[in-house]
């Protein structure tokens, strides 16, 4: 039987179970790039570029494989522009009896071709999609009957599942989790790595310009574009970041500094979520490291918990809650997006900084996006809706499976504790602990109320203030609510005054 298998822009991975068992003598592998795709939100340009340019070169090497691959460009005239489209375009001109594909990460991509075995009138073969760590009814089994998902349970059991940083059946060191040791600021005279650079080829180049003609109004410079858009390049890179990043990674994956965009970080987020790289082979590579004595435990541990433990949890929780999980909205937060989530026009140093990264790599590190842009969004009350379509438009690793949770639910806390049992909210006092931020900002960090104030100190405070009888019952929250008690009803009055009338002021649709 001739099968059409089509391959989604972040299914670039030849085990994919929808190409296993693959006849390159007479199945054709389908691969569109459509304007529903592009635009069903306005993606960064950096991000279209990486995934057409990745599409194009995983295309091509299949073809070098030997297999017919039929590829629809953003601009051939024939472009339907949706994939159910491209489908039917291709099941019309060749002479195919099924489909098969793997099921896609987002929930609006499976609802969507639920029906499509009816509207093509053929079978329409969905495979699960392998690709993880732990499978979604292995997730579903784990989850019931618990009062709450804790994500710490969840990835010991990744660990004894995989053996990462495992003795037997205990884990190296002694303990799970060196989180503790994983929150140092940088020191005076700290020198970032040097990573990697990545240098364009000519289809890659080809591709940036064909992105700026046709999403000319998107988001985001193309500028400095840094993206690898092929396995070889992708394994290169972690390489690059096991040999010279992840030594200092757990001593500073929460640090932040001016001017420093990368730091210690893996920058390997975008490659394993299209699929040119796989989560247990860079997990694998940090535990060598370890094992090998090049890099230390809290280092190894750090990371490989971001990729077993958050990454896998955080797509469980997508699943388990979607559809409703979406419309959730726990504060009742309403406000507009303020435009300098846009244009990193704004005296928060802070701020601009995280949006000015963002802009220029479609980028910004994981402490960037909770403790200042999600922060800010929390303590300013924005409506969910709106920072989560920024969050999905503005990362080039961002699908809505590992957006969602990690937004509605860990930055702005809509989802009412399903994700984090409590708000991480912070004043400009954690920012000013873990960056040098604060010494480049108009405003003062050390002044709580008044003119020149640092707005991080009076939004804090009131949103403390409007969300008081939600959180009185949060024993995580009780030191919170105690240190709120000792304000007075006029210093309290005060609050409210400066941040409504800030908010006021800052949150104007852009």
């Amino acid at each position: 039987m001739t099968v059409l298998r089509l391959v989604l822009a972040d299914q670039l991975t030849r085990a994919l179970p929808s190409l296993t068992d693959l006849d390159p003598e007479k199945d054709v592998v389908l691969m569109a790039e459509v304007m529903g795709e592009a635009t069903y939100v306005k993606h960064h340009k950096q991000k279209i570029a990486f995934l057409f340019s990745a599409m194009r070169h995983f295309a091509k090497a299949l073809e070098e494989e030997g297999v017919t691959v039929r590829y629809v460009a953003i601009d051939d005239p024939d472009n339907s522009g949706s994939l159910l489209g491209e489908v039917t375009r291709a099941m019309s001109d060749l002479s195919l009896e099924r489909v098969a594909l793997t099921a896609p990460g987002e929930y609006r991509l499976a609802e969507e071709m639920a029906d499509w075995s009816d509207r093509l009138d053929c079978p329409v073969q969905i495979c699960d999609d392998d690709r993880f760590v732990c499978s979604l009814e292995e997730f579903e089994q784990w989850a019931a009957g618990r009062k709450g998902l804790i994500m710490e349970y969840f990835y010991r059991e990744m660990r004894k599942k995989t053996g990462l940083l495992m003795n037997g059946d205990d884990p190296v060191g002694g303990q799970w989790n060196f989180d503790a040791e994983n929150r140092k600021k940088l020191p005076k005279g700290y020198e970032a790595p040097d990573r990697k650079g990545v240098r364009p080829n000519a289809l890659t180049r080809e591709v940036i310009d064909l992105v700026e003609d046709q999403f000319s109004d998107h988001f985001g410079t193309l500028d400095d574009f840094r993206y690898e858009v092929h396995r070889d390049g992708a394994l290169k890179q972690l390489d690059d970041f096991v040999e010279k990043a992840l030594p200092g990674f757990g001593d500073y994956q929460d640090a932040l500094a001016t001017g420093e965009d990368f730091l210690n970080h893996s920058l390997l987020s975008a490659y394993i979520n299209v699929g040119l790289l796989t989560p247990l082979e860079v997990c694998w590579a940090a535990d060598e490291a370890y094992r090998a004595g090049d890099v230390p435990l809290n280092a190894a541990e750090g990371f490989i918990r971001q990729i077993i433990g958050w990454r896998e949890f955080i797509r469980g929780v997508y699943w388990l809650e979607m559809p409703g999980y979406k419309e959730k909205n726990a504060l009742n937060a309403d406000r507009p997006l303020p435009a300098f989530y846009w244009t990193a026009e704004t005296d928060m140093h802070c701020v601009s900084e995280a949006v000015r990264t963002t802009r220029d790599h479609a980028y910004a590190h994981h402490i960037q996006r909770l403790m200042i842009t999600g922060n800010f969004a929390l303590l300013a009350g924005i409506a969910p809706d709106a920072i989560n379509e920024w969050y999905l438009i503005v990362y080039a690793d961002a699908y809505e499976w590992v957006q969602l949770p990690n937004t509605h639910g860990m930055a702005i806390w809509a989802d009412g504790g399903v994700v984090g049992t409590k708000p991480y909210a912070a004043s400009g006092a954690y920012i000013n602990r873990m960056s040098n931020y604060c010494k480049s900002c108009k405003y003062s960090v050390s002044k709580k109320l008044g003119e020149g104030a640092c707005p991080f100190n009076y939004l804090y405070w009131d949103f403390l203030i409007r969300n008081e009888e939600k959180f009185r019952g949060n024993q995580r929250m009780s030191m919170m609510m105690k240190n709120l008690d000792r304000k007075d009803e006029a210093e309290k009055k005060e609050i409210r005054e400066q941040a409504t009338a800030f908010l006021d002021e800052v949150c104007q649709p852009y």
